[in-house]
């Protein structure tokens, strides 16, 4: 397997892990559950159950309710993303006798886009001690493209990428105090990517051509929740995420493990007053994704943008990610809750960086509220200004026979996002 073919399957493997479980954009990880949850920067949210919503994050939940609960609404997420200070190197003409080209690239400043996300979630008791839900959510959707014209168009180019997850839980309340919850994720994928041809693979238009590459996957989840007393509370999950497999157009499989997700989330209404503080700090194993595997399903597939009739694993080697979040929740009165949250979330890339997948640590600020239009129904807002880091990113593309390298970029990116959710709650 050379390397420059090596390159473009990796790219396909990125594709579809940020089309995968738990919503990565660009390299980072955006929440888009529910507008409340995007409102006070998803703190407490595996355990404040204020909606049908909170059965994405912990399925123990749903035993707080004792009527059913239906939440509907949508996320936009609009990604600003900046690629500056670039410098990309060809040497391909050096193969004809010729000098190598270096161009400084103008800055990008419009990298990323708009996306929506919708969402649903309904909540069932059966009696006091069961409840049932299901939901179905975009956990993800964004879009990144650099345009036909940058110079740099093997590491640029287009990448969109979405995935869906279809939710089956239920819970049992052993008493007061405790309650447990389990559930089914049936996780479907998608993505587009495309990177232009630096001149290695002949007259073909491009290095890169995926188009709706998908797969599906099946995981679950558990967790539980203790109530010390109706204004305290805490809740515990675990989210399992199985390998993921997809197939391409051209008849490509790739195989990439997903990282389990724990979360902790604590709630606390001050007594005799209307603040509420609650917390949370989430633990994502990315270090599990330390490879991704490739087969070739069929031999007789175009040349460009396959295997070649092999296989290959493809190191990655990332870190595990954590999020610690803050919030707290006013109720003002029966008709407004007003709530805000502040997330430290830290990079899952460790070495490996890319101008067309930037990441860094992250702070979320967030905001939101709810009306109450009355006792069976509200509507909830949520946003939330997410700020990343400069990073610096140096990337390459060897030529296959001789191991030399053909191009090179080097750049600094800045990836920061807004998020906007908002949605429709009622009970039964």
């Amino acid at each position: 397997m050379n390397n420059t073919r090596l390159f473009k399957k990796s790219l396909i493997a990125v594709t579809i892990t940020l089309a995968s479980q738990q919503a990565l954009a660009a390299g980072f990880q955006l929440n888009a559950q529910s507008a409340t949850g995007i409102g006070r920067a998803f703190a407490g949210d595996a355990v404040i159950a204020d909606n049908a919503s909170v059965m994405a994050r912990n399925p123990a939940a749903m035993a707080l309710f004792d009527k059913t609960e239906l939440s509907l609404g949508f996320e936009s997420i609009t990604s600003l993303i900046e690629v500056k200070d670039a410098t990309y190197q060809n040497n391909l003409p050096v193969l004809s006798g010729g000098s190598p080209i270096i161009a400084s690239v103008p800055d990008k400043d419009d990298v990323g886009a708009t996306s929506i996300a919708p969402n649903i979630h309904l909540i069932v008791p059966v009696n006091d001690k069961f409840a049932w839900g299901v939901n179905a959510y975009s956990n993800f959707g964004t879009k990144t493209e650099f345009g036909d014209d940058y110079i740099a168009k093997e590491y640029g180019g287009l990448t969109d990428v979405k995935s869906f997850n279809f939710g089956l839980a239920g819970s049992y309340r052993v008493n007061d105090q405790l309650s447990f919850g389990a559930g089914l994720d049936l996780v479907y994928g998608q993505g587009t990517m495309k990177r232009g041809n630096p001149g290695l693979f002949g007259s073909a238009p491009y290095a890169l051509n995926v188009d709706k590459a998908d797969g599906w996957a099946l995981g679950f989840n558990v967790g539980a929740v203790y109530e010390v007393d109706e204004n305290n509370r805490f809740g515990f999950a675990y989210r399992y995420s199985p390998e993921f497999k997809a197939e391409d157009d051209k008849g490509q499989e790739i195989n990439l493990p997903l990282p389990d997700i724990a979360e902790f989330s604590g709630y606390h209404k001050i007594e005799d007053t209307q603040f509420a503080v609650h917390y949370s700090i989430q633990y994502i194993g990315w270090s599990s994704f330390d490879k991704i595997e490739f087969r070739n399903l069929n031999s007789a597939a175009s040349p460009i943008g396959n295997l070649g009739g092999g296989s290959y694993d493809k190191l990655y080697q990332w870190q595990d990610g954590w999020h610690y979040s803050i919030g707290g929740t006013y109720y003002l009165n029966n008709d407004w809750t007003l709530r805000a949250g502040y997330m430290y979330d830290t990079s899952a890339q460790d070495s490996l960086t890319s101008i067309s997948v930037p990441d860094s640590d992250r702070q979320w600020l967030s905001t939101g509220f709810t009306y109450h239009i009355d006792n069976e129904s509200n509507i909830d807002f949520g946003f939330t200004y997410l700020m990343g880091k400069d990073v610096k990113v140096n990337e390459e593309i060897k030529v296959p026979t001789t191991g030399s390298v053909a191009t090179s970029i080097s750049a600094t990116t800045h990836a920061d996002a807004i998020l906007v959710g908002l949605q429709y709650s009622r009970s039964f």
